[in-house]
């Protein structure tokens, strides 16, 4: 049994959060109880159990029949208060506005975890082109502008061993070409996704230097076919501004309390 600062893990309460972990990782695909008590490996009884306590507590819903499980309207409700108590969020949303009002873009602010990228808050494009990433979405931190900023402020050792799972044709899926590209992000000061998380979609992504290493990022996402070289130059030059004036409003440290 693991333990967290010196404390044994609680087996129900770990297997309660394993539940709705992949109650919501599977998104819009509800899932029925011997594919949960199979993916969890424990026996059907208890997950029936533990699921019919999660549906009445609103954690867990499940559909007329009572054969197919998915994330409950409390998940929504809890992530709402993490984004509404964090101050950092706070801070930096006018300046996502700035920079949505400047460039007429879509523009996103993300925080590192583990070795995916959590959206935080998203402002979109003025002509309405709809991307996949969306607040409480999480996308692997190698696919997007988002997450290469941010894994470039850490040491390329940190990274995990690939293969890498691939979302485009164009996705770095090895450990070495994803550590040449994040060499040229501290080289430009910035990283770009040229159509790696999104087809049609390239992305611009700057660390918010807040924290050390930066837990925090945001990025612009501009369509393939909206993006000339002027362009590229105007929102490179548009997000930098914004990053020096977010690092000079975010005392260091971010002004928050040092959650872990």
């Amino acid at each position: 049994m693991s333990e967290t600062g010196g404390v044994r893990e609680v087996k129900s309460a770990a297997r309660t959060v394993e539940l709705l972990e992949l109650l919501a990782a599977r998104g819009d695909r509800p899932a029925r109880l011997q594919e949960l008590a199979d993916a969890l490996e424990v026996p059907r009884s208890s997950m029936y159990a533990l699921l019919q306590t999660l549906i009445g507590r609103g954690w867990v819903r499940t559909d007329v029949t009572g054969s197919l499980y998915g994330i409950g309207i409390h998940a929504l409700l809890t992530g709402t208060s993490y984004l509404d108590s964090d101050p950092r969020v706070r801070i930096v949303r006018p300046y996502l506005d700035e920079a949505s009002d400047a460039l007429g873009e879509t523009i996103h602010m993300g925080r590192l975890d583990g070795h995916d990228v959590a959206y935080l808050a998203t402002r979109e494009s003025h002509e309405y082109l709809r991307t996949i990433s969306r607040v409480g979405r999480r996308l692997p931190a190698h696919m997007g502008a988002l997450g290469k900023a941010l894994l470039a402020e850490r040491p390329d050792e940190e990274l995990p061993e690939g293969p890498y799972e691939a979302a485009t044709p164009n996705t770095l899926t090895s450990r070495e070409a994803l550590a040449a590209d994040l060499g040229r992000v501290r080289e430009r000061g910035h990283s770009v996704d040229r159509e790696e998380g999104v087809p049609g979609i390239v992305g611009f992504g700057f660390a918010l230097r807040y924290d050390s290493p930066a837990q925090d990022a945001i990025s612009c996402s501009v369509p393939v076919a909206r993006l000339t070289p002027e362009r590229e130059r105007r929102i490179i030059a548009v997000m930098r501004e914004i990053r020096t004036k977010v690092e000079a409003t975010v005392p260091a440290g971010g002004g928050a309390i040092h959650w872990r």
